[in-house]
């Protein structure tokens, strides 16, 4: 009988997290609220190219005006390119409600790199993944928050434009805790 309780109590302790799994779900936890952050899922949509509009004041689930649909190049609809708005320089005075630009082009990113409507467990599971990121790993992913222009204006949209908490460093500090760690997801075994 002591052996079986010993045999449990072992296996009880295996499951608990250690302390390197522990600061990666405290970086998790600050990573989770920027990445599901409007400024983020606008754009980070799937298969059915449609960027949208929540956090603009227009409502939960409000979808791109102009019914903007991606074709497959994620550069807008073919005839009429994300860039036609989306100026690829960022204008000097930033108006409210302008199309937001940056000094790049336009664009929407792969859908395979769509999160648009994922739980924040999901979404953690599909970036650690780099067969689901592009082949991006927490390096990979912490190194394009650090240099894309569509990140850092994500961080300084404007004036009358909500922002996700924190800022292009610590988010970037965060992804690469996050991937140290073996990067751990809520609800792992």
């Amino acid at each position: 009988m002591a052996f079986g309780l010993s045999v449990v109590a072992v296996a009880g302790a295996a499951q608990q997290p250690d302390s390197a799994a522990l600061d990666g779900l405290a970086a998790w936890d600050r990573i989770e609220p920027v990445a599901t952050h409007p400024r983020c899922t606008n754009c980070h949509v799937g298969d059915d190219g449609r960027p949208a509009w929540d956090g603009l004041g227009k409502g939960g689930g409000a979808l791109h005006g102009m019914n903007i649909v991606a074709g497959a190049s994620r550069i807008g609809a073919e005839t009429l390119p994300c860039r036609t708005c989306h100026l690829s320089r960022a204008p000097v005075l930033q108006r409210p409600h302008a199309p937001p630009a940056v000094d790049d082009a336009w664009r929407l990113p792969p859908a395979s790199l769509g999160w648009r409507g994922l739980s924040g467990s999901a979404l953690c599971r599909k970036l650690r993944d780099p067969a689901r990121t592009d082949g991006r790993d927490a390096a990979a992913l912490a190194a394009h928050v650090r240099i894309s222009a569509f990140v850092a204006w994500s961080f300084a949209p404007g004036p009358d434009r909500t922002v996700p908490p924190g800022g292009v460093t610590s988010l970037a500090q965060d992804i690469l805790e996050w991937g140290r760690a073996g990067a751990p997801c809520r609800g792992d075994p």
